[in-house]
């Protein structure tokens, strides 16, 4: 890793680092999380060009959040799910400026107006009457929500702008389909089966087919790849997370992504790889990607089409999800246009924005 425009602060005789302002951005999720707040965060980056930019995430983001171009450090967090943090570790002066992108509601607000901000950008609620927001919308895509949030507080944001700059390192298997059988909830994840009749179909029509997987998902990703008769070596992942300078490379380069509603996703979507993404609680119109060719989603709501018929976080695999079927999902994929060139359609990493310091 590069060395970062700025250490992490210490002491109040940090003076280089007391001298910049510093605008701190709570979005302490995943992947899918950070990629659909890379619009706000473009637009912050703009219209705060003298701030270093403090993004409150996992550490296990730090990674992500440097290949956006957009982050100048880290601020590790710890909480449970998709909780709120109970504490953040900030030093030295307060934000000149703080953005809830957490959520909506008192234990995010509370915990960034604790920090002391010059300014906080957060949606109403209630239960903290002196923020001055925007009203939250139930129905709203993630990126559009956090685009209208700064819009509000004058900070203009284009909800399309979402790509990140292409992984710097070769793919592991360039033109490959990626197939990615895993979610965090039972709800999401289509069953293995189908995955597994989808990659054979496409691997005996001559496609390379690699399967990959998060922390703890190797069994899945496996039993997919052997159900699928794929050669040895095609998972990728599975004891740990695939580093993800590698996987932004092998999903940036791939023929296309076949995954649920979870963050490689929204990675095919920052990198302008053509996609299929199946849905089952949550409608696409909340966390879909970008209307166009290059993406298909496949959801089949019946006769309730509101914005979360399902519990997304549910055991078992939801009853629209199962309503997909494998033929559907390879005829989607033959129907994809061919991916473009790579090129960097992101911001371009300037000085100090090649690597994420964790303050």
């Amino acid at each position: 890793m590069s060395t970062p425009r700025h250490a992490a602060p210490r002491d109040d005789g940090d003076r280089a680092v007391a001298a910049s302002p510093r605008v701190l951005v709570l979005r302490a999720l995943g992947l899918g999380d950070l990629l659909t707040a890379v619009p706000a965060l473009c637009a912050l980056r703009r219209h705060l060009p003298g701030h270093d930019l403090v993004l409150a995430g996992p550490r296990r983001l730090a990674a992500a959040a440097a290949a956006t171009g957009l982050v100048d450090r880290l601020l590790p967090t710890t909480a449970t799910g998709r909780d709120v943090p109970a504490e953040l570790a900030w030093s030295g002066p307060e934000p000149d400026v703080a953005v809830d992108l957490h959520g909506n509601g008192p234990p995010s607000h509370l915990l960034l107006q604790r920090l002391g901000p010059r300014r906080l950008l957060a949606y109403a609620h209630p239960g903290t009457p002196r923020i001055a927001g925007p009203v939250w919308r139930e129905d709203e895509h993630e990126r559009d929500r956090w685009c209208r949030l700064l819009a509000w507080y004058g900070i203009a944001a284009d909800p399309g702008e979402v790509w990140i700059p292409p992984a710097p390192v070769p793919s592991p298997a360039p033109g490959a389909v990626v197939i990615h059988p895993g979610a965090d909830a039972g709800a999401r994840r289509w069953p293995p089966e189908r995955f597994a009749a989808v990659a054979g179909e496409l691997h005996r029509s001559g496609q390379d087919v690699v399967v990959t997987a998060g922390a703890g998902e190797g069994p899945l990703a496996h039993r997919v790849a052997c159900a699928a008769g794929l050669p040895p070596g095609a998972v990728l992942g599975g004891g740990d997370d695939v580093p993800f300078e590698r996987l932004a490379a092998l999903v940036g380069q791939a023929r296309c992504v076949v995954v649920g509603d979870t963050g490689l996703a929204h990675l095919a979507t920052a990198l302008g790889t053509p996609s299929v993404v199946l849905f089952g609680p949550v409608a696409p119109r909340l966390w879909g990607p970008p209307a166009g060719a290059r993406h298909r989603v496949l959801w089949h709501p019946g006769g309730d089409d509101s914005p979360r018929p399902g519990d997304a976080h549910g055991r078992l695999p939801d009853e629209r999800l199962l309503r997909i079927g494998v033929d559907e999902v390879v005829d989607a994929v033959r129907a994809l246009p061919e991916p473009e060139p790579a090129r960097s359609r992101g911001p371009a990493a300037g000085p100090g924005r090649t690597a994420v310091a964790q303050a």
